[in-house]
């Protein structure tokens, strides 16, 4: 008989994850009804967003069925139409809580929502239970599974009715102990553009990881097919440092299809496999998303790209805010391995050479190193989805700065350096010019106040010609 007049409530358990739902269920002389899954209810009360795309039902005549202990790799919202059961579900994921142990009786006022990898199994305690669950994958014999014996004496779960005294499958008669379970692996990342500046920093800060996935140019196509080039529902996480970045050469007829293709057309192509899966999307985006007017930039400014780079950027970021779980990183001069502005002066003035540099664009460099620890936080911690600015923090500073910086930090004269407008420094170029915003600085206080906080600038330059 299910408990009629709770209140919608979840509660946690021994078992990070699985949480136990309290169903109001409505009832009198007639039966009873209840709203076994309300999305919009149990979103507000904390239980995640399962995204079901198949609902099965066990029927269960016998007292003393007994079924499990089984970890796939999708979530479970499991409930009771009819009857009554014991439930006992073991942590089988990799990590410190791996063997932990929760049970408890789930009627038809109560449900529970189960992660994947953590293995489900349960007795009925009535005849003629009726036990019913959501998943949000579908079934699939390449999947990965995960076992655990019923009687394994590690668990040692207190069955209400004796293991001797049920009638039990082949199958589960033979699954092994826990010493001999291979630990269910976590969902993988994914990183795009992995050979990238970025993508080579974050192969440092994710270094060892064994879920997570590099992937660059040649390995998997951007632009073709997506949804079937992996098994997303194995997946958490899609990192896009993919991106077409040559602000001039996107001002010509060539470069202008393929900047729209790399930051438009494949990051739609990366949105939509996130949006259908339930991953969460990282794209990295740009101040040129903006025409410099405001001194400083935060996530919530309207965009007004002045050029074809910063409007598929603009674009691009549009499109990845629809994805449920989203983080928009908006960066600004951006500094990493490969050529660079930084080490172009470095280099010219081991040469000799006495530049000339614009003074008139302001802003802070964001070094790789920094932006992909940035990205790691924000995983790590998980603050609310959205738009992060990320940059350097410290002075606000204009291109022949820098340049002079760079001069003096390495043992040159930085009055060799001669600052000039933007105007002047294209006047005599041969070919298409990105308009560049004149103002990049970014406010920082979303990602610190998310628990991050970038290096200082001048440090970070330090540091990086060291």
């Amino acid at each position: 008989m299910a408990e009629f007049g709770k209140e919608l409530s979840v509660t946690t358990t021994t078992i990070p994850g699985l949480l136990v739902v309290d169903l109001p269920v409505h009832g009198d002389n007639r039966g009873w009804f209840k709203e076994n899954w309300q999305r919009t209810k149990l979103r507000e009360v904390g239980v995640p967003d399962l995204g079901p795309v198949q609902n099965n039902i066990s029927f269960n005549d016998a007292v003393g069925t007994t079924r499990g202990i089984h970890a796939e790799p999708w979530d479970k919202f499991v409930s009771v139409a009819h009857g009554r059961i014991f439930g006992a579900w073991v942590d089988l994921r990799e990590g410190p809580t791996f063997g932990a142990v929760f049970t408890t009786e789930v009627d038809a006022s109560r449900a529970l929502f189960i992660p994947r990898g953590v293995g489900n199994s349960y007795q009925s305690l009535e005849p003629d239970t009726v036990y019913t669950y959501l998943v949000n994958d579908h079934w699939s014999p390449e999947a990965t599974y995960t076992f655990l014996n019923l009687r394994d004496e590690t668990v040692a779960i207190d069955w209400p009715i004796s293991l001797d005294d049920v009638e039990l499958s082949d199958k589960d008669r033979g699954h092994p102990r826990l010493a001999d379970v291979v630990p269910f692996a976590p969902r993988r990342t994914l990183v795009t553009g992995a050979d990238g500046q970025l993508g080579q920093a974050l192969r440092a800060v994710l270094a060892g990881r064994e879920d997570v996935e590099f992937t660059d140019v040649g390995e998997l196509d951007l632009l073709g097919d997506l949804s079937t080039a992996r098994p997303w529902r194995q997946y958490d996480t899609i990192i896009n440092a993919a991106a077409f970045t040559a602000v001039d050469d996107a001002e010509t007829p060539e470069g202008r299809a393929a900047c729209w293709r790399v930051n438009v057309e494949a990051v739609a192509r990366l949105a939509r496999v996130a949006a259908e899966n339930n991953l969460t999307l990282v794209h990295v985006s740009s101040d040129y998303v903006f025409d410099g007017t405001q001194e400083s930039h935060t996530e919530d400014e309207p965009f007004s790209p002045l050029g074809v780079y910063g409007q598929t950027k603009a674009a691009g970021d549009a499109i990845v805010a629809t994805v449920p779980r989203h983080y928009v990183v908006r960066t600004s001069w951006v500094i990493g391995e490969g050529n660079n502005f930084v080490r172009t002066m470095a280099a010219l003035a081991e040469r000799g050479v006495d530049p000339t540099v614009v003074d008139d664009q302001r802003g802070r460099l964001t070094f790789t190193d920094d932006l992909a620890a940035g990205i790691a936080h924000l995983l790590r911690e998980r603050p609310a989805y959205g738009t992060y600015n990320l940059s350097s923090t410290g002075l606000v500073v204009s291109w022949a700065d820098i340049a002079k910086r760079v001069y003096e930090l390495t043992g040159h004269d930085p009055a060799r350096v001669t600052p000039v407008s933007t105007e002047d420094y294209y006047a005599s170029a041969h070919g298409p010019i990105s308009p560049r915003p004149a103002h990049s600085a970014l406010a920082l206080d979303k990602i610190m106040g998310a628990g991050f906080t970038p290096r200082e600038g001048d440090e970070a330059l330090r540091a990086y010609l060291q």
